[in-house]
């Protein structure tokens, strides 16, 4: 995002086009030719960076590592991402949030060495729609217009205002010469960048690592000690643009100026005019379904593995109809199908497969995303990826509960373990610490969890939104009968241990509704066998 002019530059900032006095841009519009003579001097300018930057100084892409919470913090700047709440504002925006989420990727975990040069344009691509950019906010001859990429402004000022609290030498940075309501220009902590030839970059006094995270409000760039400290080269005194009377003036915006005759107008009806929901959702539960009919909106999206409904194959069974689009990952259905079928029924090897499989479909599903979903409903195996991928930046979401946090459902699998050590089931595999650590984060962060589980939704306290049982209608129910059906394999996490220990101080006889997996001899002192096909319908749940 920049705004150019044709007055004489600095070495530093280099402006093409003279920003019209506020009365003139209110009576002329912008002309093609003038769009026309700014890209040409802007390529002029990149060419120029290149061969400048060509001749030993080019600056070089910095290596990534995980981040460590427990890195005292240098500087921390954080700013809204949905300053405005005007209609067609909100569209923009929610693109300007799209655009900082892919950028995030590429600035997360960056360490940068002491004395050693960050370069904004050296670390994060050129925004295209193929790397993930949309159209967000850009500032550009005085006005704000939709731009493939704007908004990426929020981030570099961001990192200028971190790297001026953490004393950095500041190597390049250009002001803007408008100022954007809500911005960092009326501060003078702004750092417009355009790619290639405007960009922002410093020198850190320390060792350091960027952390660069959106959450569903804010964009928070924080600067942490990477190791130990060490002494850099003096600092070298380099000019920026100073702010002048233009920096004072607002900036029109494209949407709200009425000039609907200038060829940069876009009609609010020739492209998506509201921001919408969208259900990414996996296995079929009918409590879920009720909830996703009674809460879905026309506009709204909805991600499946398959349209099990409509195609009426598969175990999906999700009410598909009135979803203004409906979107399916079939190739990974019959990929997990085939690979679920050559693995062990139980074992570490599976639950690692199993969630790979559930990895894959998130990021499927993240790759689909309109930017338009600013709230999300989501399948509670997917969110730790969709956290962990920055996909949930800048957006509100609500979480399908199936089972226990895995925090919580791992401390319980501990102590079962210990209860019944002989189990080669109970502690045969855990999720590795970064997993747990993901889903923590994102259902702390998460606005409601839905769950017909009373226990869950006693973990969520005011968060949760619980559901009520489906339970099938129960015929020719035979009184006085003492068989309890099981309808789960026999595995220890299923409590099988705990249902034996019951059966056998009561007498009761079991139909069982899976495998035993726990050994063949495990209901040896039980009467119980498998459940027949009117097991419902005559046991006791």
């Amino acid at each position: 995002m920049i705004d150019v002019d044709d007055r004489k530059h600095s070495s530093v900032a280099l402006r093409l086009m003279p920003a019209p006095e506020l009365p003139e841009a209110e009576s002329r519009l912008p002309t093609r030719w003038e769009a026309a003579l700014f890209a040409g001097k802007a390529w002029c300018f990149r060419i120029r960076r290149w061969f400048h930057d060509d001749f030993g100084r080019r600056p070089v892409r910095l290596k990534r590592e995980p981040l460590s919470a427990r890195a005292p913090a240098m500087a921390l700047s954080q700013s809204l991402l949905f300053p405005s709440d005007t209609p067609a504002e909100r569209l923009l925006q929610a693109g300007k949030v799209q655009n900082l989420r892919v950028a995030a990727r590429y600035l997360d975990g960056l360490v940068i060495p002491a004395g050693g040069l960050f370069s904004f344009w050296a670390q994060v691509p050129r925004p295209s729609r193929r790397l993930g950019f949309v159209q967000g906010r850009e500032l550009r001859e005085g006005c704000v217009i939709a731009s493939v990429g704007g908004g990426l402004c929020q981030l570099s000022n961001a990192l200028y205002d971190a790297a001026l609290k953490a004393g950095c030498d500041i190597v390049e940075r250009h002001a803007h010469s408008r100022r954007i309501e809500g911005s960092m220009a009326a501060q003078g902590r702004d750092a417009t960048i355009f790619w290639n030839y405007v960009d922002l970059r410093f020198r850190p006094p320390a060792d350091c690592q960027l952390q660069v995270a959106l959450d569903r409000d804010d964009l928070k760039v924080t600067l942490r000690r990477h190791g130990s400290p060490a002494k850099t080269s003096a600092p070298v005194s380099r000019k920026t643009l100073p702010a002048g009377s233009d920096t004072d003036r607002p900036a029109a915006n494209c949407e709200t100026c009425g000039m609907v005759t200038c060829f940069r107008h876009e009609p609010a009806a020739s492209r998506e005019t509201a921001t919408s929901t969208a259900w990414l959702v996996d296995g079929w539960w009918p409590e879920f379904d009720g909830y996703l009919r009674e809460n879905a909106a026309p506009a709204d999206w909805l991600f499946t593995p398959l349209d099990s409904r409509r195609l009426r194959i598969g175990p999906y069974r999700w009410s598909s109809g009135g979803f203004a689009e409906v979107r399916q990952a079939p190739w990974l259905v019959v990929s997990r199908s085939l690979r679920s079928r050559r693995l062990a029924a139980q074992g570490a090897q599976r639950q690692r497969a199993l969630l790979q499989m559930d990895e894959a479909l998130a990021r499927h599903y993240a790759r689909r995303l309109p930017f338009t979903a600013t709230h999300l409903v989501i399948s509670q195996a997917l969110l730790p990826f969709l956290w962990r991928d920055g996909v949930l930046g800048g957006r509100s979401f609500d979480v399908l509960m199936t089972r226990l946090p895995l925090e919580t459902l791992q401390t319980t699998l501990d102590r079962a373990a210990q209860a019944w050590p002989t189990s080669p089931t109970l502690a045969d595999f855990r999720a590795e610490p970064a997993l747990l650590a993901a889903e923590r984060d994102a259902l702390a962060a998460a606005r409601y969890w839905i769950t017909p589980h009373s226990k869950i939704a006693r973990l969520a306290g005011a968060r949760a939104r619980k559901l009520d049982w489906h339970l099938p209608a129960l015929t020719n129910r035979t009184t006085g009968d003492d068989t309890v059906f099981f309808p789960a394999s026999t595995l220890g996490r299923k409590g099988a241990y705990e249902l034996r220990e019951v059966a056998r101080d009561l007498d009761l006889t079991l139909a069982l509704g899976g495998g035993i997996l726990e050994g063949n001899e495990f209901w040896n002192d039980v009467r119980a066998g498998p459940a027949g096909s009117d097991a419902l319908s005559t046991a006791k749940l």
